[in-house]
């Protein structure tokens, strides 16, 4: 009945939803030998979530043995192995099968599908690849001819030892802040090629003891209530994101306050300094970030990448620096998702094609022309201040439900409504205009190649939530499998 695309926590969470439905007939293609999606991937030095542990689960098997109040990777990683093997979907995904291309077959009602390792057909089509599944690498001259070693910081080489090796770290975002604490004491000389500061907060992280596992073991209500009362503080957020911000100055000056604490020297503080309203960007959190950016061994180049040599790479200033090793940290392709090019609909026409830089869907989920497909975390469904779990939940349980509609009204294919989709998208980009994303003064990669925000939900996630809560049939069409229309 249905493939689903990728095993991080969208793809699990569809699974284990259509599994406890009692719909068996499903496979989940993952490219790689384990489960786990970004978390699975992203194993460089220091790798941890900056959402708070008790919103990092699923609702319905919250984890209450996290040793610290933000999520390491390896626990992660770890949560979702378990999730995998205690719903029981372990045996419905197939190994080492990567999406080359799907296909709509619009006489059969269903989606073909190829893979590395063969094709199969299916009615649904559900893709839980996730934004953060494709690693970008600057685009810029002689990248391919860099005779030392460079790697993205979601593929990292830990066969390769930096200790000793001239080093420069391409990017200053989430990733690169936690890597560059944990290799700059081993290397010679680290070189931060930042072409835009970040703002940085102090990290609460604290380690959770034996008592605070004991409560959310053994009186579950107590992990339900600090989950809440965590939501809640994280919903007062969106304020300065989306309706007022100059509110978040609040904030830039306890960011300032933090920076002034750990970075004596003023000329490195000026460089470090951004220059655009927080939130515009993503907030990053890092308590040894900055000092580590004072050592002697580090140099933080505050102009952009414009070429790579062989043995070196060249700045937007005109300096040739030597180095052996380079890791991008250059974040993902998510407004340009590569997945995009090997979808195509009833038309033939792929949904990059079809998006034209700028992706669109219904709820984040369903897209016209392309029936019987489903997004999860699709385009506008991100966040700036809270747990994506949340989103990818409410999407899940939207998609269960449409995939259950068809069954009751006997329909073949279910389709989104093109004015709908159009209504609704207009409606988001007019709540966009007057947020922090847009009007606060950087180029961030939520802004996609037309200049329209296509990766953030403008506002609190429980509207979403009830937005995405039933199947709205009327915002559909469903036809039988010979025409006509089973409901509209």
């Amino acid at each position: 009945m249905a493939v689903i695309v990728g095993t991080g926590f969208a793809g699990l969470g569809m699974a284990i939803r259509l599994k406890r439905a009692g719909i068996d007939d499903f496979v989940v293609l993952e490219r790689s030998a384990e489960v786990g999606g970004t978390w699975r991937d992203n194993t460089y030095p220091g790798c941890m979530c900056d959402v708070p542990s008790h919103l990092y689960s699923f609702s319905f098997a919250r984890k209450s043995d996290w040793t610290c109040t933000y999520p390491k990777q390896a626990e992660i990683w770890e949560y979702l192995q378990e999730c995998a093997v205690r719903f029981r979907v372990t045996p419905h995904i197939r190994f080492g099968h990567e999406l080359t291309a799907a296909t709509w077959d619009e006489s059969r009602a269903r989606w073909d599908v190829s893979t590395n390792r063969g094709a199969l057909s299916s009615r649904f089509l559900i893709l839980g690849t996730g934004p953060l599944s494709e690693p970008r690498l600057p685009a810029v001259p002689g990248i391919d001819a860099f005779a030392g070693t460079m790697f993205h910081s979601a593929r990292w080489r830990h066969d390769h030892d930096l200790t000793g090796e001239r080093v420069a770290v391409v990017g200053t975002g989430a990733s690169a802040i936690q890597v560059i604490p944990e290799i700059q004491p081993k290397v010679a000389r680290l070189m931060v090629v930042q072409r835009t500061a970040p703002w940085v907060l102090p990290h609460r992280n604290r380690d959770l003891n034996a008592l605070d596992r004991w409560l959310s073991r053994n009186l579950p209500f107590t992990q339900q209530l600090r989950r809440l009362g965590i939501y809640l503080g994280r919903e007062i957020l969106v304020y300065g994101f989306t309706v007022d911000p100059r509110v978040m100055g609040l904030a830039e000056r306890a960011a300032r306050a933090h920076m002034r604490r750990l970075v004596a020297d003023p000329g490195l503080r000026e460089k470090l300094t951004p220059h655009y309203r927080l939130g515009c960007k993503r907030i990053l959190i890092s308590n040894d970030y900055y000092p580590a950016l004072t050592q002697a061994n580090v140099d933080v180049i505050a102009d952009r990448l414009v070429e790579v040599r062989p043995h070196s790479l060249i700045t937007a200033d005109g300096v040739e620096r030597e180095v052996d090793t380079i890791i991008c940290a250059t974040g993902f392709h998510v407004t340009d998702m590569p997945v995009a090019g090997r979808v195509c609909g009833r038309d033939g026409v792929s949904l990059a094609t079809h998006w034209d830089g700028s992706p669109q869907a219904y709820l984040g989920t369903a897209v016209a022309g392309y029936p019987n497909l489903f997004f999860l975390t699709g385009p506008n469904t991100g966040l700036g201040h809270t747990s994506l779990v949340y989103m990818i939940e409410s999407q899940v349980a939207y998609v269960l439900d449409a995939i259950r509609s068809s069954q009751r009204s006997g329909a073949a294919t279910v389709e989104v409504r093109a004015d709908v989709m159009r209504a609704y998208n207009a409606r988001l980009q007019r709540r966009m205009r007057n947020t922090v994303w847009m009007t606060g003064g950087c180029a961030s990669w939520y802004i996609d190649a037309r200049g329209r925000n296509s990766a953030l939900w403008p506002g609190l996630t429980w509207p979403f939530r009830r937005q995405t809560s039933r199947f709205d049939p009327a915002a559909y069409t469903l036809r039988p499998l010979h025409g006509g229309s089973a409901a509209a």
